[in-house]
C-alpha cells in the first residue's frame, strides 16, 4: 500500500529502524536500550530486559521515572497468556477528600491547590509502586537475578553518564522548583547552576540505594529499613505517606481490554487506565469510514479523527476512576453497538461541539519501553513519577526522587476523582498489542499523559489503514483534542490546517503531541522491527546472530598418536 499517493501530510522519517530476529528493545534512552539488550544477551527474556531497562531509566531519565513512582505493564508471555500488571500509585491512608484547599472552581485552575501543595513538595507524594511492580514481574516471569538486572543502573549511577540536550532542557525548565530542595539541587544544580548538555551526571547516593535493593530485594522498601527511612523523613516534612502505606501495598493483576479493528485484535490496559478503552472506542467509531482511501493527514481524515476524539473525551469521565471506587461501564464503551449509537453525531461538513467533561492533571512527563524476545515474550510498559522530577524533592542520602501523583486527584471533595484513602490514581496509559489470527503484529506505547490514547490510536490507523512501517507510524504527524483547541503538529501543512479551521475546528499549531513512541513490528518469519520517534531520545536495539552451529569448534589440534 502506497500511503504517500493519497497523503495530505507527507513526511520523511528522521530516525532509522532496526531489524532483528532474537530480540528487540525500544526505550527512550540509548543506555536503557543497551541494558535491555545486555540482559537478552545474558540469557534473559523480555521481562528481564524490561526491568533492567526501567532501572537504568531511573538513572538516565531521572526526570521521568523512578523507583518511587507508578506504572502499568502489558505482558504477553511466550505461551500466549496476556495480562496487565497494575502498579499505579494510591492515595495514602492519611489522605482525605479535603486534604488540599482548591484555589478555584473554574478552569484552568480547577485542579490547583493552595501553595501548589498537591503538585510540589512532600504533600504531593502518593504511595509509590514501581519498585514493587518491577520486582514482582521479574520474579514471576523472568530468568535472571535482581542483582543482574540492576547492575547496569548501578554502573551508570556510580560512574556517571553524559547529559543529552533533552535531559538538560528538562533540568533547566524545572530549576526554580529544584532549587527549593537542597538534596535534589545538589545533584542537578551544582553550584546553583543547572547541568548542561554534555556534563557528567554522577549519582553516588542513588548507586548505593540500588545496591541495597539488589542485595535485599524490594522488601527493603515495602516493610524494611529503607522504607522506614523514607517514610520517617517524609512524615517529618509534612507528607501524608506513612510506613504502613508501604508495608501494605499490593500490585494487581488485571485482565486486558480487547476489541477488534478491521480484523486486527487490539489488546490494552483496563481501568483505572483510560487508554485501552478510549482507543477501542475511537477505533470502533472510525471503522465505518474508509480511512485508507481518504488518505493520511488529509482534512477529511483528520476531521473524522478529531470528532471521534471529542466523543471519547466526553465519555472519559466514566473511565477515569479506580474501578474499586467507581462503577466503570467498560463493556458498553468498547462495544460496536455503542459506537454505532454515537457515530451519527459526526457530521462530515462541520465540527461538532461534544462536551468534554474531563478532569486531569496527568503529566506528559513519563517514559515507555517496548521490548520483545525471540521466544515470543512481549512487554509494553509505561512508567512515571508524573511531573518532571516528580515532587521535585529528594530523600536525603538516598538519591531517590518521589512522585507527585497527588496532583491527579481532584482537590474538591465529593467528585469522582476526589481523594480517598487507598484510591488508585487514573492514567491515560495506552500500552497496546495488535494481533491477527492470534499472531502479534505490533506492540507500542508512549508517554504523553492524556494525549497518549490519541497518539497510540493514530499509530494503529497508520499501520492498519495507511500501511505505514513501524518507523513511519511512530514519527507521523499527530493531532489531539478534548473538545477545546484542535492541536495539530506543525508537520501537517498550513493548507490542511486552514481547511480544518474552515470546518469549525479551533486549530492550534504545536511542536509535538505527546512524547516519544516505541513500536515493535512482528513479521511472519519471526523478524522484529524496532522504531523510535523524534519526540524523545528513543533508540531501538536488536539482537541478531546467535550461537555457533551445533558441533562447531575452532580447528582442533591434530591427533597423531604421540605426546609432546
Amino acid at each position: 500500500m502506497n500511503w504517500r499517493a493519497r497523503a495530505g501530510s507527507p513526511f520523511t522519517s528522521e530516525k532509522t529502524p532496526v531489524r532483528a530476529h532474537r530480540g528487540m528493545a525500544v526505550t527512550n534512552h540509548p543506555l536503557a536500550s543497551a541494558a535491555a539488550v545486555e540482559m537478552l544477551a545474558a540469557g534473559g527474556n523480555a521481562i528481564d530486559a524490561t526491568v533492567s531497562a526501567l532501572f537504568a531509566l531511573t538513572v538516565v531519565e531521572p526526570m521521568m521515572v523512578g523507583i518511587l513512582g507508578g506504572g502499568v505493564a502489558l505482558i504477553r508471555l511466550a505461551d500466549g497468556r496476556e495480562l496487565v500488571l497494575d502498579s499505579l500509585s494510591t492515595a495514602p491512608a492519611a489522605a482525605r477528600p479535603d486534604s488540599f484547599t482548591p484555589i478555584s472552581d473554574e478552569w484552568p485552575d480547577y485542579m490547583e491547590a493552595k501553595g501548589r501543595a498537591n503538585r510540589v513538595g512532600p504533600k504531593a507524594i502518593a504511595v509509590p509502586r514501581t519498585l514493587k511492580g518491577w520486582c514482582e514481574a521479574a520474579e514471576r516471569f523472568g530468568r535472571l537475578s535482581l542483582r543482574e538486572l540492576i547492575e547496569p543502573a548501578i554502573r551508570h549511577a556510580e560512574r556517571g553518564f553524559r547529559l543529552s540536550p533533552y535531559l538538560a532542557t528538562c533540568i533547566r525548565e524545572s530549576a526554580p522548583d529544584l532549587a527549593l530542595d537542597a538534596a535534589i539541587a545538589s545533584v542537578f544544580l551544582p553550584g546553583g547552576q543547572p547541568l548542561a548538555a554534555g556534563d557528567l551526571l554522577v549519582q553516588k547516593d542513588y548507586a548505593e540505594t540500588l545496591r541495597l535493593i539488589a542485595e535485599k530485594g524490594p522488601g527493603i522498601v515495602y516493610g524494611g529499613a529503607l522504607g522506614q527511612r523514607i517514610a520517617s523523613y517524609l512524615e517529618s516534612v509534612g507528607s501524608f505517606l506513612r510506613f504502613e502505606d508501604l508495608a501494605s501495598y499490593r500490585t494487581i493483576e488485571r485482565e486486558p481490554v480487547r476489541g477488534t479493528y478491521r480484523g486486527v485484535e487490539i489488546v490494552g490496559p483496563p481501568p483505572p487506565c483510560s487508554g485501552g478503552v478510549q482507543t477501542l472506542q475511537i477505533l470502533n467509531l472510525l471503522e465505518a469510514y474508509d480511512i485508507g482511501q481518504l488518505g493520511f493527514g488529509t482534512p477529511e481524515t483528520l476531521h473524522l479523527v478529531l470528532e471521534a476524539l471529542k466523543i471519547a473525551a466526553a465519555d472519559r469521565r466514566a473511565v477515569t476512576a479506580d474501578p474499586d471506587f467507581v462503577d466503570v461501564p467498560t463493556a458498553r464503551l468498547i462495544s460496536k453497538d455503542y459506537a454505532a449509537l454515537r457515530r451519527p453525531e459526526i457530521e462530515a461538513s462541520r465540527a461538532g461541539a461534544f462536551e468534554a467533561r474531563i478532569l486531569s492533571n496527568e503529566s506528559a512527563n513519563t517514559t515507555h519501553v517496548t521490548i520483545a524476545d525471540g521466544d515470543g515474550n512481549i512487554v509494553t510498559s509505561t512508567q512515571t513519577i508524573n511531573s518532571l522530577f516528580g515532587a521535585r524533592i529528594m530523600i536525603p542520602g538516598t538519591g531517590i526522587i518521589p512522585n507527585n501523583y497527588m496532583y491527579l486527584f481532584d482537590p474538591h471533595p465529593g467528585k469522582a476523582l476526589s481523594l480517598q484513602p487507598g484510591k488508585r490514581i487514573t492514567s491515560g496509559i495506552t500500552a497496546l498489542i495488535g494481533k491477527r489470527d492470534g499472531r502479534p503484529l505490533f506492540a507500542l506505547g508512549l508517554p504523553g499523559a492524556h494525549r497518549i490514547p490519541a497518539s497510540a490510536m493514530q499509530a494503529v490507523l497508520n499501520m492498519i489503514d495507511h500501511g505505514m512501517s513501524p518507523q513511519e507510524a511512530a514519527e507521523a504527524p499527530r493531532v489531539f483534542t478534548w473538545g477545546q483547541e484542535a492541536e495539530i503538529e506543525r508537520g501537517v501543512p498550513d493548507a490542511v490546517r486552514a481547511r480544518l479551521s474552515g470546518l469549525g475546528h479551533r486549530v492550534s499549531a504545536v511542536d509535538h503531541v505527546a512524547g516519544g513512541m516505541g513500536i515493535i513490528g512482528f513479521e511472519a518469519d519471526g523478524a522484529m522491527t524496532g522504531a523510535a520517534c523524534w519526540r524523545a531520545d528513543g533508540v531501538p536495539m536488536g539482537v541478531g546472530g546467535g550461537a555457533a552451529r551445533e558441533g562447531t569448534s575452532f580447528w582442533p589440534d591434530p591427533r597423531r598418536g604421540r605426546s609432546y
